[in-house]
């Protein structure tokens, strides 16, 4: 048994997406069907595969005479013919109460079917390392046997399962699972009783008084530990200690949570190993791009890369780790982009065409992680996913720029900052030594530097205010009088030129090329 949220997040890694799910995500998948071809009649059940439908809105129909709760049919292979296919498949899905998942037509039926079998009638795990790790039967299960409801939590205090049992179970219980995560006047009061230092260091079970301030009755916690490593803790309500098989219960049950714990993380490594493989592909350049974006569950609308680089003080790699775990939690419908790591940075490619999006993404990026955590990141412009290598080089100058600002500026945008960007690369190739070494603003450089004068500022305000000698002046604090005085001087310096538009504007790049950002 499965829950079609699972279904559908290890399904994203194979080029399944979804159309509608009008279903709770919480519906559980007990059986997988078909349509036999010698019968037009299908046999009831909860997954159908609309194996020889040829149409997505076909499939939807037949899913509806076997009463499924989710159907599985083949896209269309043009754009255009997708695009209609999947809106007709939305609106009667949604009619019809079916959670719709369309597949791209490069994966076989043979292969889904394995896949879609495995997890829902069997339970092991995919080829792709995914399949179900059901903590909250777990979580039951233990609670049966100790006799209170049970909470399981990462070492962060984040719940990853709870049992369906409310037996002794208070007002904190409901907070801690409404919030995902145990309240932060809770955990200060656990940091006082030093219940945080005991699970660092010891394996047995630790009672936990009731504080009714808090409204918390009693708590037995154990650690949940895989070798010295702290994975988490399981939590059970009870008015007082445990004792006997109840205790060796929860010590048992620890233990099982720490295999279900390494299983899971060995499928998310398996699973964000394959992400960062198919997503730096993309930003590297692939001539199979639109079978990449499948395979990673991205649509085929306008794309942009966002850089992120984070560090805590002078350590910048275990914050990075950190960010990347955060960006990469979650897979099908539970997040948007797909995230790679290449040298220091993190880059995801997000879909769509808004900016502002691009940073909301950042700012929950950077909510996710710790306070003292420093985040820095560049927006890519939008491109087509054969262009997201120039969106990457976009988004990498845009982090420099951000680097470059207050840390708590907006991360820039490529779309409003090009001019930023280009006078970046201006001076990035003269810097290289790429500009001219000689002409009328070196000339004017040196002379200011032998002769401590002002030429080269004067010439590039005249040239800015496009020869207006007041607003020169204004920039430079002077006179007008001596703005014109300043320029025919300069005259007799070098060549300049002024009347020549191509000269003028070969001069101000010139100027703008040489300042230090």
């Amino acid at each position: 048994m499965i829950r079609l949220d699972r279904m559908v997040n290890v399904l994203g890694g194979y080029g399944v997406r979804v159309a509608c799910c009008p279903v709770p995500r919480s519906t559980e998948l007990r059986s997988v069907v078909l349509r036999e071809s010698t019968d037009a009649r299908a046999v009831d059940g909860d997954v159908f595969l609309a194996v020889g439908a040829g149409s997505v809105p076909r499939a939807v129909e037949w899913a509806v005479a076997a009463r499924a709760s989710a159907v599985l049919a083949h896209g269309d292979d043009e754009a255009a013919g997708e695009a209609a296919a999947l809106g007709e498949a939305a609106a009667l899905g949604e009619a019809a109460g079916i959670a719709v998942l369309v597949v791209d037509p490069s994966v076989s039926w043979s292969q889904l079917a394995g896949v879609v079998y495995g997890l829902v009638l069997e339970g092991r795990e995919t080829e792709s390392g995914r399949g179900p790790t059901d903590l909250f039967a777990l979580a039951d299960s233990l609670a049966g046997a100790v006799g209170g409801a049970v909470t399981i939590e990462d070492r962060s205090s984040r719940v990853l399962a709870y049992s369906s049992s409310q037996q002794g179970a208070d007002r904190v219980r409901l907070e801690t699972i409404l919030g995902r995560r145990v309240p932060d006047g809770l955990r200060g009061l656990f940091e006082a009783r030093g219940v945080f230092a005991h699970l660092a260091a010891h394996d047995e079970p630790l009672f936990v008084a009731q504080d009714p301030e808090h409204g918390l009755t009693g708590r037995m916690v154990v650690a949940v530990r895989a070798g010295r490593e702290l994975l988490g803790s399981v939590w059970v309500t009870c008015g007082a200690p445990l004792t006997g098989v109840s205790r060796a219960a929860l010590a048992d049950g620890a233990r099982t949570v720490a295999l279900h714990l390494l299983r899971s993380r060995a499928s998310a490594d398996l699973e964000r190993q394959v992400e960062s493989d198919l997503t730096l592909r993309l930003l590297e350049g692939t001539a199979d791009a639109a079978t990449v974006l499948s395979r990673l569950g991205l649509p085929r609308e306008q794309l942009r890369v966002i850089a992120v680089r984070a560090h805590i003080a002078a350590e910048r790699h275990a914050a990075l780790l950190l960010a990347f775990e955060r960006a990469t939690t979650g897979f099908g419908w539970s997040r948007p982009g797909r995230s790679t790591l290449a040298g220091s940075t993190l880059y995801t490619v997000l879909p769509g065409g808004r900016a502002d999006s691009a940073r909301e993404w950042v700012a929950l990026l950077r909510a996710a992680l710790p306070a003292e955590v420093t985040v820095t990141a560049g927006i890519g412009g939008t491109a087509p996913a054969t262009d997201l290598p120039a969106s990457r080089q976009e988004a990498d100058e845009c982090l420099a720029l951000h680097e470059a600002r207050p840390p708590d500026a907006e991360p820039p945008a490529y779309d409003e900052s090009w001019d930023d960007i280009l006078l970046q690369r201006l001076r990035a190739a003269a810097r290289a030594g790429r500009t001219p070494a000689r002409g009328p603003v070196t000339e004017l450089r040196r002379h200011d530097e032998e002769h401590a004068t002002h030429y080269a500022a004067t010439l590039r305000a005249w040239l800015e205010c496009q020869g207006d000698l007041s607003g020169a002046g204004d920039r430079l604090g002077v006179h007008p009088n001596t703005i014109r005085y300043r320029l025919r001087k300069m005259a007799e310096v070098t060549a300049l030129d002024l009347d020549d538009p191509r000269k003028r504007l070969a001069m101000i790049i010139d100027l703008a090329a040489a300042e230090n950002g």
